[in-house]
């Protein structure tokens, strides 16, 4: 470690890794990078308990935007990220697709509109009636739904480690600096940050600073004497196990099932030979950085009566793991805050993404090197989703929020 680096980021996960090789591949760039990581072992990281999936179905062209360079990314993980001496990093992508069901009017409504957006962006997804829906996934109660949507590819679940570790790898591979240790003061002169403190005592200045640092991206901020809206939100996912799995029975995609979103909001995937759920929970406050107790009986009261109830397949099942991660939650918006603080221009935020963070890390990954090495976006525009509609309590709107 260096007392001098052009960039420190805070928060070594999904989103500071994927920032840190953005930088280090850039032939443009050519400073040097420090990553300050609290926990290596990532045993609480959002990237670490996620659900780790990704789709191209959200109602705003920058989301899907975002998705599709990701998804595209996920594919050619292995060979981008080859590093001489090791075993390339398969993220195992499993491109099962999403499905959206719908049965009110409105819920129709949304997902006809967010499939003109899709399809106008180029995206391989399809709206099926009960018919088409019935003939799909023959497993399914369909009585109820009115419309479904439904990705055929450019969809689906992978590693989320897979992806973390090999951003970090061929970062470390290309001359990032990584460090154990946690930062607990940034120093700041007028409309600049210049440095950070860490618990060891350590002080190191900084040309810029990215606050990578997932849930807990308001106490990085603060620090710095800046604010950004985004709070620790507990989500519970459950791994449970089928006596009559519908998996396999499917008529397209070899018979492998999707991630199916209920109308409920309950969703469930294929897992191996289980299926992991999660539903959003009827209460939703902040909690503590540190509580990562399950809330148990959502599985109970919420995710299996909705199983059961779509599929015959659901109705006896037993849960066989469960944990709780956090979101990194935008209250603002719900949606990812990508950008430069529009006064103190050299601290760059790459926080909010509310459950999304493992399927947009490439996209803001490269965003934030942009950002760094040429003072603007040069590839996707995410001037959308910056810092500035933060200021002006603008919100940055998404129909399709799971």
């Amino acid at each position: 470690m260096k007392p001098s680096y052009d960039v420190v980021i805070v928060g070594g996960a999904v989103i500071g890794s994927a920032v840190a090789y953005f930088l280090m591949a850039n032939p443009d760039f050519g400073g040097s990078v420090l990553v300050v990581e609290r926990d290596p072992t990532y045993r609480f990281a959002s990237t670490s308990l996620s659900s780790s999936a990704i789709r191209v179905q959200f109602s705003n062209p920058v989301n899907v935007k975002i998705s599709q360079f990701g998804s595209a990314f996920i594919q050619e993980f292995a060979q981008t990220m080859q590093v001489a001496g090791e075993a390339a990093p398969d993220l195992n992508f499993h491109q099962g697709g999403y499905l959206f069901l719908a049965t009110t009017d409105e819920q129709v409504g949304i997902l006809r509109e967010n499939h003109a957006v899709q399809r106008a962006c180029g995206a391989d997804v399809v709206l099926w009636g009960q018919e088409d829906l019935a003939r799909a996934f023959p497993h399914l109660n369909v009585d109820d739904i009115a419309l479904a949507s439904y990705g055929q590819s450019g969809e689906g679940w992978f590693s989320n480690t897979g992806l973390m570790n090999g951003f970090k790898a061929k970062a470390r591979a290309l001359g990032a600096d990584y460090v154990t240790d946690e930062v607990v003061a940034i120093a700041r002169e007028g409309n600049r940050v210049t440095g950070i403190t860490l618990k060891s005592g350590a002080t190191i200045a900084a040309g810029h600073v990215v606050n990578a640092s997932g849930p807990r991206a308001a106490l990085t901020a603060r620090m710095a004497g800046l604010d950004v809206p985004v709070e620790p939100r507990k989500r519970t996912l459950f791994v449970f196990d089928c006596a009559r799995s519908p998996e396999g029975s499917a008529t397209v995609n070899k018979g492998r099932l999707p991630l199916m979103i209920d109308p409920s909001g309950v969703f469930c995937r294929p897992e191996g030979r289980f299926f992991l759920s999660g539903a959003p929970p009827e209460e939703d406050p902040a909690v503590d950085w540190d509580d990562f107790e399950p809330r148990w009986e959502e599985f109970e009261a919420q995710i299996w009566p909705a199983l059961a109830q779509r599929s015959p397949g659901f109705e006896a099942i037993k849960v066989v793991n469960q944990w709780a991660g956090h979101y990194d939650f935008n209250t603002l918006d719900h949606n990812l805050i990508v950008g430069l603080h529009p006064e103190v221009r050299n601290f760059v935020f790459a926080n909010g993404y509310s459950g999304h963070g493992l399927q947009q890390g490439p996209a803001a990954g490269r965003a934030v090197s942009e950002l760094i090495t040429y003072g603007a976006f040069r590839t996707l525009d995410l001037s959308e989703v910056g810092y500035e509609r933060v200021v002006e309590g603008r919100p940055f709107l998404e129909k399709a929020v799971i």
